[in-house]
């Protein structure tokens, strides 16, 4: 943009000097550098602090699917890339053992219960003791645990989406055999409930930045269209200020200064579920301050807007 503004300068000078209405002296000689250090000074550099831009990405949570109990998978009616909503049915695992140990525990607690009832009467008369009813009592507890137990697990045998979204990269089939262990999950799931674009700004220009600011996207996936959102919070905390607990001295180490992250949510929620999770952009954010430099800002965003058409980069 400053090299349109200092070539409309250039014609415009030219022009004037052609026709003489202005002497080509030294004065004029000199103020394209005049003119070029003014708008630096006066225009762009401040634009940095009105209308801070930078590239912006989306990202959504991955879930690693992990199944909470073991067995075999006898289907798995879901297909990659294909929406899902939440409590959708993702791979079912061979309910059969777990089905028979929660029919096994609901026969002993019907015959607990029956000897809790025995015992009961039998405490009534001098016969009984009050100790046989208190211990029938408790494996009736017990048993009603462990049933809980048991359900819980046959419930697990249908792995169900945590929510709305989709699965990708999917390689589990029917007859593979699933464990129960935290670092072993069988299918990764992209939950599309929550949207979340990330735009860095470089630090000089952060610190003017609020929430609810509107902001200016324009995805490498959307050639040609603006995209409108709203600051939501600024993530002043990077990995390279984060210090841990440990028994070594300090390091020495690279300091940059890198760049902030600011979180951002777009006004059109269905336009923000179809953006795929990586796609990128420019953004920029419009503060209160320098507020002339948001035109020449909005100006840039529309050129890049209709360069996507033809940059990939």
């Amino acid at each position: 943009m400053i090299v349109a503004i200092f070539n409309v300068y250039l014609v415009i000078l030219f022009g004037l000097v052609k026709l003489r209405i202005v002497p080509f002296n030294l004065f004029w000689k000199v103020s394209p550098a005049i003119v070029l250090v003014a708008l630096l000074v006066g225009l762009f550099i401040p634009m940095g602090w009105g209308a801070p831009g930078g590239p912006a990405m989306v990202m959504r949570y991955s879930v690693p699917i992990v199944s909470d109990v073991a067995g075999e998978v006898v289907e798995v009616p879901v297909e990659a890339n294909k929406p899902l909503k939440a409590g959708d049915i993702l791979f079912r695992i061979d309910p059969v053992p777990y089905q028979a140990q929660v029919d096994a525990l609901a026969a002993q607690l019907k015959l607990e219960e029956l000897r809790l009832s025995q015992m009961t009467q039998l405490e009534r008369t001098p016969a009984g003791r009050a100790f046989d009813v208190q211990q029938h009592q408790a494996g009736v507890e017990q048993l009603k645990a462990q049933i809980t137990a048991a359900q819980w697990n046959l419930d697990k045998t249908l792995q169900r989406a945590p929510a709305d979204g989709y699965v990708t990269n999917l390689g589990l089939r029917k007859g593979a055999r699933v464990a129960n262990l935290p670092l072993s999950p069988v299918m990764a799931f992209i939950d599309t409930s929550e949207t979340i674009v990330g735009v860095e700004v470089a630090q000089i220009d952060s610190r003017f930045i609020q929430p609810g600011q509107p902001v200016e996207l324009a995805f490498k996936f959307l050639p040609g269209r603006i995209v409108t959102g709203k600051v939501t919070a600024v993530l002043q905390a990077l990995a390279a200020g984060q210090t841990q607990a440990s028994g070594a001295a300090t390091t020495a180490m690279q300091v940059k200064a890198s760049p902030f992250v600011v979180r951002v949510v777009l006004d059109d929620p269905v336009l923000a579920r179809s953006l795929p999770a990586g796609s990128v952009g420019d953004a920029a954010i419009f503060t209160d301050r320098v507020k002339i430099a948001h035109v020449i800002r909005k100006v840039l965003m529309r050129q890049t807007a209709i360069l996507n058409y033809v940059n990939p980069f």
